[in-house]
């Protein structure tokens, strides 16, 4: 299982043993590079072991407060802190954790064993039921779906219900399930605890409320700018405690362009910059380096530009495809790798600008949402719907051939029963939280992770910082969406950053060849479609998929995506993490 997260971890490995328990670990070393910061970590004075990926950022503080309760250091990580933390508060170890996280606790004495991940789900946790030799049953759990597989005995069928998820709901699977039956993921904000016996309970510890705050409710709109700015500055510092040098992605766009000006603020000066940009196709342009430059001139930032052209995209995607720990069909994930790639040569740690898009109203079905009827969760869910879901379901049942098509619509009873959760005082505020805990965790932040750990390289989402997201959970959604969205951080940004970056189109990474199929990216998916594993699992009705192919490129998603990218793409997938390791 180690062996298969190597590229997560270059920095070195190690392993622990108990009774009934054993732990793994592949380091990337970046606070306390010596090697008391080993893992698994285990302390015989307090009786535990840790095993932990992310990073504490407020490690330092807490440190100081448990060497106050009389507790003993032997290193500098923020992995003992853990330790010493989960000793003094139990569980409640995660409420004093500010920053991204997956770890697992064994308490020598008692066998029991707890795993808890981070509140927004930055760092995925995936875990596995197995019948080990004689017939006792097992829990595995690893950072990466494929570490589970390598180590054998998962059930790697399709699971119907991911299934029909991954094809309507944007390809975002929702936590607990994945693509495949055997494999599970614990949900965001969660803590499980095993005992001995095998006896598992799963607790949530923690969700965002959209609701209006008392103490807020005079605030003016420069109030709400104001303490905006405020966090995501305290955010963006937080995120540069590390002992090795932090650099940050560019894309130009306004998010990562305010992360850049906050660190010039907090005196990073010169900064290492990142921008990546692919060639034109189907007549889209394939980088957008003019509002990057803009930045990197203004704040004098070392700035890096990143061309890849298709020669070198097109083997890339084999690799880029062999990184992710489910299916992505995202065309940003091969831009990522690449430029994870580049970054990986330069720094170990990177800032990002993903998240604020969700956390403040950026994509373009959140000003509908405002005119659905009040407290019907069924009309927010049409209008929602209607800009996200790829296709209804009728139209999922004419894509799957009939052994996989399922009576229930379940993504959209997946979203109703989230949009009917109370905890969200409008329709906006429904979709909000939804893209919050759901889809910006199994599709934007699983993508970062991905493809910047597969090359060694931490990425760190400063507009993820959870007390950031509290208070902008409790922002009325009418600021957020107004000037065409992300109005209030539009307007505390421009106290930092130059206009031209504020007042631009919207941007993304754009990877023009995967959204216009042609050449040799048409014949990769027509050759995986057609294969002999593809015909054996038999996922697709043969006449829809005909059609696709007979117009690759004329029946786009309501978001722009390619659907025969997405059938393609699950079946790539699948040949290397499923078929492969057989």
């Amino acid at each position: 299982m180690t062996d298969c997260m190597v590229p997560r971890g270059p920095d070195g490995g190690g392993a622990w043993a108990g009774a009934g328990v054993a732990f793994g670990h592949r380091r990337l070393a970046i606070i306390d590079l010596s090697t008391t910061g080993h893992q698994p970590m285990h302390d015989p004075e307090l009786g535990l072991t840790v095993a932990f990926n992310g990073c504490i950022y407020n490690y330092p503080e807490l440190r100081q407060q448990l060497l106050g309760l009389g507790y003993r250091f032997f290193s500098h990580s923020d992995t003992e802190v853990i330790l010493k933390g989960y000793r003094e508060w139990g569980e409640r170890v995660v409420d004093h954790l500010k920053g991204m996280f997956a770890f697992a606790v064994a308490e020598v004495a008692t066998g029991r064993v707890v795993i808890a991940r981070d509140r927004l789900g930055i760092k995925p946790l995936y875990w596995t039921e197995v019948n080990e030799g004689g017939g006792t049953g097992a829990l595995r759990f690893a950072s990466s779906l494929p570490a589970l597989v390598a180590a054998g005995g998962v059930d790697t069928d399709l699971d119907p219900v991911a299934l029909n998820h991954y094809l309507s709901f944007h390809s975002v699977v929702p936590a607990p399930r994945t693509i495949l039956a055997g494999v599970r993921k614990l949900e965001p904000g969660a803590i499980m605890r095993i005992e001995p016996d095998g006896t598992r309970t799963t607790h949530t510890y923690w969700e965002p409320v959209f609701e209006r705050a008392t103490e807020r409710a005079d605030w003016s709109e420069a109030d709400w700018q104001d303490a905006i700015l405020g966090s995501l500055r305290t955010a963006v510092e937080r995120r540069l405690v590390a002992d090795v040098p932090v650099g940050c992605l560019l894309s130009g766009g306004l998010d990562s362009s305010l992360i850049v000006g906050l660190l010039a603020e907090a005196g990073q000066h010169g900064l290492q910059t990142f921008s990546i940009g692919f060639e034109a196709a189907g007549g889209e342009e394939g980088d957008e380096f003019k509002y990057s430059d803009v930045i990197a001139r203004h704040y004098g930032t070392d700035h890096h530009q990143i061309r890849i052209d298709t020669a070198r995209m097109l083997p890339a995607l084999t690799d880029t495809i062999g990184a992710m720990s489910e299916p992505m069909m995202s065309h940003d994930c091969v831009a990522f790798y690449l430029l994870s790639e580049e970054v990986s040569k330069h720094v170990k740690v990177v800032q990002s600008g993903q998240g604020a898009d969700e956390i403040f109203a950026g994509y373009h079905w959140y000003p509908p949402m405002a005119q659905a009827a009040d407290g019907d969760p069924a009309d927010a869910l049409a209008r929602y719907r209607t800009a996200f879901f790829d296709r209804d379901h009728a139209g999922l049942d004419r894509l799957l051939a009939p052994a996989w098509r399922l009576p229930a619509d379940v993504a959209g009873d997946y979203v109703l029963e989230h949009f009917s959760h109370p905890g969200a005082a409008t329709a906006t505020d429904r979709a909000l939280r939804l893209d919050t805990t759901v889809m910006l965790v199994d599709d934007p932040v699983k993508r970062v992770d991905n493809m910047t750990m597969a090359w060694g390289l931490e990425g760190r989402v400063p507009f993820l910082d959870h007390e950031l997201v509290e208070l902008a959970a409790t922002c009325p959604p009418e600021l957020k969406t107004a000037y065409d969205g992300k109005g209030v951080l539009k307007e505390a940004a421009r106290k930092v950053i130059p206009h031209e970056v504020i007042d631009r189109p919207k941007g993304y990474f754009p990877v023009p060849a995967l959204k216009h199929l042609e050449g040799p990216y048409l014949e990769l998916v027509r050759d995986a479609l057609h294969s002999a594993a593809a015909r054996d699992r038999g996922l697709f009705a043969k006449d829809a998929v005909d059609a696709l192919f007979a117009d690759p490129n004329g029946n786009l998603t309501p978001l722009r995506g390619n659907p025969l990218w997405q059938i393609g793409l699950l079946e790539l997938w699948l040949a290397d993490h499923v078929d492969g390791a057989r």
